[in-house]
């Protein structure tokens, strides 16, 4: 969560599996108390899934978000 422009935000980022087998992340961010945005992703294989989810994660924190 961070504070921007007095309004707080969030992220959040989860892998997942379908019913089908496929590895998704998905990622959600905006606004506390609003709907905000999602974003899927379709990888091959959950270690190619979770490298991305760091990486963002990573670019999170340099934005000043925390992790909960």
């Amino acid at each position: 969560m961070i504070r921007s422009r007095g309004r707080a935000q969030f992220f959040s980022r989860v892998i997942e599996r379908d019913l089908f087998g496929t590895i998704r992340l998905v990622r959600n961010w905006g606004f506390i108390g609003a709907k905000g945005q999602e974003k899927v992703e379709i990888f091959p294989d959950e270690t190619k899934a979770a490298q991305a989810l760091e990486g963002w994660a990573e670019t999170q924190r340099r934005k000043g978000y925390t992790d909960l």
